[in-house]
């Protein structure tokens, strides 16, 4: 069983994993913003099933709710916030042919983790 891995914005975890998919179960806490972000190697799905996302996708930002989703091709900037006072719940399915944490290029964060 995955353990939970705590984040500056809340937590995730890995609920399955496959040869070129991974699916996690993440919680953004309030004010809670993840970097904005890109990835090489990998997709990704994104559905919420609890609260309000606000997804910037390529500079546009669009609002989702409960059962919406979208989809963050790779290469494209993205970031996902919670701005309400409860916690945003969002199933995340990774697809690809290197599925890694590392996987990574940070623009901008709230939290001071930028790639250099």
């Amino acid at each position: 069983m995955t353990s939970i891995v705590l984040k500056p914005w809340g937590s995730y975890k890995v609920l399955e994993q496959g040869k070129n998919y991974t699916v996690k179960k993440i919680i953004i806490k309030p004010n809670g913003k993840l970097s904005l972000q890109s990835h090489q190697h990998r997709s990704e799905h994104w559905i919420v099933v609890k609260g309000e996302a606000e997804v910037t996708l390529d500079n546009k930002v669009k609002i989702l709710k409960i059962n919406e989703n979208i989809f963050i091709p790779i290469k494209k900037k993205h970031t996902i916030a919670n701005n309400k006072e409860e916690d945003l719940i969002i199933i995340e399915v990774w697809f690809g042919d290197h599925l890694d944490e590392n996987d990574i290029i940070r623009y901008d964060d709230i939290y001071g983790r930028i790639t250099k």
